[in-house]
């Protein structure tokens, strides 16, 4: 996969319905895992990118694997509703990659995941970026962004 010529959509932009989605985010939070019916594994992290946040469900094995602060790149994802909160799937053909780890600026508002009908037509709030830096020996300006650890390691 060439990052160069495929096209991210950034959180603010993911609409119910979607589909064939990339996005490029960090991993905030990872939820309590649930098992369905069927037995599969089920958790809800909440991710983020510079223009908010959204929760993400990862099934099964790959859920076990991802860790807050770890940068992903999902590919081929699609959007939908459950509970009444926009959620971010990787579905069948979708797939979840560690790029990166600990560092990307990011914004946990708007979380574009919360039950909110009106949400989609209220206009974007200014609030500022969070940029995290767990390594703070390098001098980085803010709002700057460092990637930290192995690169293109698959989930």
């Amino acid at each position: 996969m060439n990052v160069l010529n495929d096209s991210y959509v950034s959180i603010k932009d993911i609409k119910t319905g979607q589909k064939n989605l990339n996005v490029i985010f960090i991993v905030l939070e990872i939820g309590r895992v649930t098992k369905t019916k069927d037995g599969h594994e089920v958790r809800s992290c909440k991710v983020a990118d510079k223009t908010g946040s959204i929760t993400v469900s990862v099934w099964d094995e790959i859920g076990s694997l991802i860790q807050p602060g770890d940068i992903i790149r999902l590919t081929r994802g699609y959007a939908s509703m459950w509970k009444g909160c926009l959620t971010l799937y990787s579905g069948r053909g979708g797939e979840l990659q560690k790029i990166g780890e600990f560092c990307m600026v990011y914004s946990e508002v708007p979380n574009f995941s919360e039950p909110n009908p009106d949400f989609a037509n209220q206009p974007p709030k200014a609030n500022p970026n969070k940029a995290v830096h767990m390594d703070q020996s390098n001098n980085s300006p803010p709002n700057t962004v460092t990637m930290v650890g192995q690169m293109d390691e698959d989930l």
